[in-house]
């Protein structure tokens, strides 16, 4: 069983109504501290793309002090959340206002962490406009997401995020296309029977190292409930959720 340090509570409002976190962002905010457990200072701008309520930008700097935060929000509601919950854990932060594909940043990035809209819009017509930018990739586009990142980070730059496993071939393609080297993957399943439902990926400019693919991440056991190693993750983030509402 994996244990951890305990980390200093994550207080995060979330929209009554609307796009809340899930459990991918715990597990992609492990999958980036397995990744960068080797490298002994950890500094720099750190940049979370599409941060929602700053949830996966906020644990990075939260553990990573000497990192300076920036976050990346298309809509104003989760810009006001983003902000809200820097100020109310005390995490200074930039906040940048717009979509990553159109943004004009004044400098790169060491660090880039995004857990991105991966589904198709086509997949559910019924959801409101705000759970359709945060869930869909309509709104960010895999290979521009991809190559946008590729531009704005620094030589030997880190690039950490989770997708649709089903779509690791557009993953490796837009990677290599990007001129990034792909590091390290982990595929998520629910259990040990289930095909895998999410990758994470780890990948860096300026790098030749060969790719790693980290053992499966299985969430449930053949009872059905959490594996001691989500449990962890879960002590590990310290996350506590507070519902709001929510009108820009």
């Amino acid at each position: 069983m994996q244990t951890y340090t305990k980390s200093k509570t994550l207080n995060l409002y979330q929209p009554q109504n609307g796009y809340c976190y899930n459990s991918d962002t715990h597990f992609l905010y492990n999958f980036i501290c397995k990744n960068l457990e080797k490298y002994k200072n950890i500094k720099g701008n750190l940049l979370d793309i599409g941060s929602g309520s700053g949830i996966l930008g906020l644990l990075v700097a939260r553990d990573y002090p000497k990192l300076n935060l920036n976050q990346c929000e298309i809509q104003k509601s989760f810009q006001f959340l983003t902000q809200k919950n820097s100020e109310v854990n005390g995490i200074e932060n930039t906040l940048h206002k717009g979509s990553i594909v159109d943004y004009t940043f004044d400098k790169q990035f060491d660090y880039i962490v995004s857990n991105p809209p991966f589904y198709h819009s086509d997949v559910i017509k019924s959801e409101n406009e705000s759970l359709k930018i945060a869930r869909y990739s309509d709104s960010m586009p895999l290979d521009q997401f991809i190559s946008k990142s590729a531009k704005i980070l620094k030589n030997n730059g880190k690039f950490f995020f989770c997708y649709d496993a089903k779509q690791l071939d557009k993953i490796v393609e837009y990677i290599g296309e990007s001129k990034l080297n792909m590091e390290a993957v982990q595929f998520l399943h629910p259990n040990a029977s289930k095909e895998a439902s999410l990758v994470m990926v780890y990948a860096r400019i300026g790098s030749k190292s060969p790719l790693k693919i980290l053992p499966p991440f299985i969430m449930f056991d053949d009872n059905g409930e959490f594996r001691d190693e989500v449990n962890a993750i879960y002590d590990k983030c310290a996350t506590h959720s507070i519902k709001c509402d929510v009108t820009i």
